[in-house]
């Protein structure tokens, strides 16, 4: 099976999220999907709260990776980054103005975890092209995502 895959290099500077959501935006273009989707705002979304992730908690350069098999319902994001701290959810209160981003990916994909990579780590996700997220913790645990 051929799989389109995309790759993003990413600074270790906040400013870098706002690109790497552009970049996602023009690769749901180029993958000729249509930008204006549930499915492609998930997409923007998920990879902001992962890219923002890897730039605030590591401080250091990460990749952005996108796989999309033409012929499978979900497409891949990964993030991987030189920290091999686990990603670490949490559960924000309700007047936190932040720790909400693995929240998120935990509703918005269809499964997601992560993996040690060298010195680093691998962030995965997967995202239904059909718009239909997990929305249960019991999709993250399912897939080995690691919980608090």
């Amino acid at each position: 099976m051929q799989v389109l895959q995309v790759q993003l290099a990413v600074a270790p500077d906040p400013v870098e999220v706002g690109r790497a959501r552009r970049w996602v935006r023009a690769q749901v273009l180029a993958f000729g999907a249509d930008p204006d989707t549930s499915f492609a705002e998930a997409l923007v979304l998920v990879v902001s709260e992962l890219v923002t992730n890897a730039v605030v908690h590591t401080g250091r350069p990460a990749v952005l990776r996108l796989c999309w098999p033409p012929d499978a319902a979900a497409l891949r994001v990964e993030v991987a980054d030189a920290s091999g701290s686990a990603p670490a959810p949490r559960h924000a209160s309700a007047a936190a103005t932040n720790g909400r981003g693995l929240e998120l990916v935990e509703l918005l994909c269809v499964r997601w975890g992560w993996y040690p990579q060298g010195s680093g780590k691998l962030v995965w996700c997967e995202i239904d092209r059909d718009g239909a997220g997990c929305g249960s913790a019991v999709c993250a645990a399912e897939s080995g995502a690691l919980t608090a």
